[in-house]
């Protein structure tokens, strides 16, 4: 039996269009609903198919709902969430794709203090952004992490984590605080590194911008592929999980301040020992399936 069988999904984004046909591809007989804020993005989504409808207002778009998913930036979950509830059917749920959750809940529950909320956090994404951007398989063996506030109905979890199961998502439940500690140093902490990295190559006055481009080594076209990410989304993420992004900011630079020594004075052990462990760190991610061990990071060599 199928979780639910009418879903609105507002923002359609990469994740949200990614939602939107991977219900189409697992559950067909579910019916899609979708919403945006711009116009543009509503008549791509109508252009290339990719609800069965698509609302011109958020309360259109929830009427019939039996699970909502708030696709927004975490800045605008709040809104978001105030925009839909006149027409919130009472027994929807309401779940989100936030990757910052305790400011997301505090934010939903101020706008919609009675709505069954069950926030989730699929760990997966591109760089790039937009209705057509997203895929069916985006979710398929990668996380999602369901982080509902205490008291939440266990049997409205159920329904929102085999949603995502269904997906082809693998669910871990999780409390909220630690989810924002959590992605702090696995998600928040690397872009705001990439995007430094990437500001400081293109300030350097004796480097010009042409040469940071034409002499790019792999590294550095990881980073700015990071750094290409959606600005609008991160700079919410930075500001809504601030206190978790910069405790591990802190740690990071104390480590940083200990490898700077180790340079300095030439302890080549130190450096030989912390780059063997950060070696085994990747091995661990592969053999978990949460990246493929293609020779030179799956680059084509044609």
């Amino acid at each position: 039996m199928l979780p639910f069988s009418r879903v609105t999904i507002v923002g359609l984004g990469l994740i949200g269009s990614s939602i939107a046909r991977g219900v189409k591809q697992h559950m067909p007989s579910v019916r899609v609903t979708g919403h945006d804020a711009d116009p543009g993005v509503r008549e791509t989504a109508v252009r290339i198919g990719l609800c069965d409808d698509v609302a011109d207002t958020p309360g259109a778009a929830v009427i019939d709902a039996d699970l909502v998913i708030l696709c927004v930036p975490v800045g605008a979950m709040g809104d978001a969430a105030a925009a839909i509830g006149a027409d919130l059917p009472a027994d929807a749920i309401l779940s989100d794709v936030g990757s910052c959750k305790e400011s997301v809940i505090e934010a939903v529950g101020a706008a919609l203090p009675r709505a069954v909320f069950v926030p989730a956090h699929p760990v997966a994404g591109t760089e790039n952004s937009g209705p057509e951007a997203g895929f069916a398989s985006l979710f398929r063996k990668r996380w999602c992490i369901v982080t509902p506030p205490e008291g939440t109905d266990p049997l409205a979890i159920e329904r929102v984590s085999e949603f995502w199961r269904r997906l082809g998502a693998e669910v871990e439940l999780m409390a909220p605080a630690h989810h924002d500690r959590v992605l702090a140093i696995t998600s928040h902490l690397p872009h705001l590194i990439a995007y430094t990295i990437v500001g400081t190559a293109s300030d350097l006055e004796e480097v010009t911008r042409s040469e940071v481009i034409k002499y790019s080594a792999g590294g550095f076209r990881d980073f700015t592929r990071i750094a290409a990410s959606d600005p609008t989304m991160w700079r919410d993420v930075f500001l809504a999980n601030r206190e978790g992004v910069l405790e591990m900011l802190q740690r990071f630079s104390e480590d940083l301040s200990a490898l700077q020594r180790a340079i300095r004075w030439g302890k080549g052990d130190e450096l030989f020992d912390l780059f063997t462990r950060t070696r085994a760190v990747r091995r661990s991610i592969i053999e978990q399936g949460q990246d493929d061990a293609a020779p030179d990071f799956g680059r084509s060599h044609d």
